[in-house]
């Protein structure tokens, strides 16, 4: 179990993500926050690759400024639909435009996560697919004027009001939230047990 593999390890979560606190929180992992003010590069090879890099960016760098004995855990999360990266809306039009795209239609959902220790970084990625119901404008707006979808990749939260306009997952639930727990299970058992 993740707890008890980190429960006397110094942990420290390298995201302003409230929502990637909630699920440390949930799974009873005591980490301190570090948010990485990091540049992301919008340059894209593949999603996958996209969110791996900036995932290792942002723990590399916080694991710079601490001792080599931390765990840090960086993760980055885009919707991607038609090769186009959805990220966190700029404003309230902008948000718009993302939910009008989403609309009825599928999209995939990456995360990145890489995970450093003892100047080793491991990284992986978890992909979901989600689809959208069929949104009106009226639906739209008054999703919008809730406030939700202004610090979230693809102007939607799961977890929230965004859920009532989610019509199927396949795949991770976590992923779609901000940070896959399996995937980071698997990394963190493969660096530190192994």
């Amino acid at each position: 179990m993740l707890h008890q593999i980190l429960a006397n390890k110094r942990v420290v979560l390298a995201s302003a993500s409230p929502r990637r606190k909630v699920i440390f929180e949930m799974l009873k992992i005591n980490a301190l926050v570090f948010p990485a003010m990091v540049e992301e590069d919008s340059e894209l090879s593949s999603p996958h690759h996209l969110v791996m890099a900036h995932a290792r960016k942002k723990a590399e760098f916080v694991a710079s400024k601490m001792p080599a004995d931390t765990i840090v855990v960086g993760a980055d999360t885009i919707v991607y639909l038609d090769d186009i990266v959805l990220g966190k809306p700029a404003d309230k039009y902008e948000a718009y435009e993302h939910l009008c795209r989403l609309s009825g239609n599928k999209h995939n959902v990456y995360t990145g996560i890489a995970v450093c220790y003892k100047n080793i970084t491991m990284t992986g990625y978890a992909r979901s697919l989600v689809e959208f119901n069929q949104l009106s404008r009226e639906e739209i707006e008054e999703y919008i004027k809730t406030g939700e979808p202004m610090d979230k990749a693809g102007a939607y939260g799961i977890q929230g009001y965004g859920s009532q306009f989610i019509k199927k997952i396949t795949g991770c639930y976590f992923n779609v939230m901000g940070f896959p727990v399996s995937t980071f299970y698997k990394l963190i058992q493969k660096l530190i047990i192994t």
